[in-house]
């Protein structure tokens, strides 16, 4: 696949003292063989340590994951592309009756295996963090709001030295996950000012665009006056804000993220084992931070090749594990799933047939 990023498990064996075994990453046996997922730029980093970690029970596995973007990823899931798929949003109504063209007759379910803020990123020089209401976060990315200077930027930062410096707004120029839950946000706290409705692909013209997460956080590092919105683990040095949660300016955390989810509902009408979450953009508790994605591993209920369905079972099994949240905490700062939910995606793991 043009772009994947080939996560490669070598054969180092594990260390019988330390080493993960075959039921620690969710299968009784060893897992052999290629495999391919695509899909959520978001899940990269945590991507990484979840191969690194699941690597020690299976070294004659090889994983190859094209951090493609969500859409990208549903899309080669759903062409019975790859074995599973990454992806900041969950699969719509349509998508899910056209999963059962490769899934078979009971479809595909989302399990929400990484969850993280999304950050409002800028590069403005001598200006690390800044206070950014919806409304004013809305108006810069419609081009409403022209200039860091602004009168409106600068009613909420009061001790901020404001540059006459244009602003650069930078989106996703694939279809992204990211871009869903950003402009989902903007919809349900900001109508007035953001009329568009929420859409993986970026409705506006103008501005700058890039692929990816690490393409629009590069623009954004190598252009003064730029901001972008991105998954929060990548933002690396560039600025970032603190978005209005109620009547407090709340800066993103892997702690605030996690108690958003947990304050928001499942979305109705779905499958026993179908874990999408209808994230309360509208919180006001400021404990929470409601611009979070929560991404998905997106998976069959069943797989006639045994020895695919077998890899998705360990391998999502061991991202939903103690140890695999873990890993991908320390290595992306996500925020660990809740051992609720944990319980519950591991039961649906379980509910996958083989073979």
């Amino acid at each position: 696949m043009v772009g994947a990023l080939a996560l490669s498990l070598a054969a180092c064996g594990s260390d019988p003292e330390t080493g993960a075994t075959g039921a620690e990453t969710g299968g009784a046996e060893a897992v052999s063989g290629d495999f391919a997922g695509a899909g959520a730029s978001s899940q990269e980093s945590a991507m990484e340590a979840w191969v690194a970690g699941f690597q020690a029970a299976n070294p004659d596995a090889t994983i190859n994951y094209d951090p493609a973007g969500s859409g990208a990823g549903r899309e080669q899931f759903l062409a019975g592309g790859v074995q599973w798929a990454g992806s900041d949003s969950a699969l719509d109504d349509e998508e899910l009756e056209a999963s059962t063209e490769v899934c078979g007759p009971d479809g595909a379910i989302d399990l929400p295996i990484y969850v993280s803020p999304i950050a409002v990123a800028f590069n403005l020089p001598g200006v690390d963090s800044l206070n950014l209401s919806s409304e004013v976060i809305a108006d810069i990315f419609t081009g409403e709001i022209k200039k860091w200077d602004d009168e409106a930027i600068a009613a909420d930062n009061p001790d901020a030295d404001l540059p006459d410096l244009d602003i650069t707004p930078v989106h996703r120029l694939d279809d992204s996950g990211t871009t869903e839950n950003f402009t989902e946000y903007l919809s349900a706290t900001a109508p007035d000012a953001w009329t568009e409705e929420p859409d993986g692909v970026w409705p506006l013209e103008g501005g700058d665009s890039a692929e990816g997460t690490s393409g629009v956080i590069g623009v954004v590092t190598d252009t003064e006056g730029a901001v972008t919105y991105a998954d929060a683990s990548k933002v690396g040095t560039l600025g970032t804000a603190s978005i209005k949660v109620g009547e407090e300016f709340v800066p993103f955390s892997a702690e605030a993220a996690a108690a958003t989810v947990d304050a928001s509902p499942r979305v109705e009408g779905r499958a026993e084992h179908d874990f999408a979450i209808e994230v309360d953009r509208t919180l006001t508790d400021p404990s929470t931070y409601p611009l979070v994605l929560v991404s998905y591993a997106i998976a069959c209920t069943s797989y006639s090749d045994e020895a695919q369905g077998s890899f998705v079972k360990a391998f999502l099994g061991y991202q939903a594990s103690e140890e695999g949240q873990q890993a991908a905490a320390e290595a992306a700062g996500s925020s660990p799933i809740s051992a609720e939910t944990a319980e519950q995606v591991a039961a649906a793991i379980d509910s996958i047939t083989v073979g």
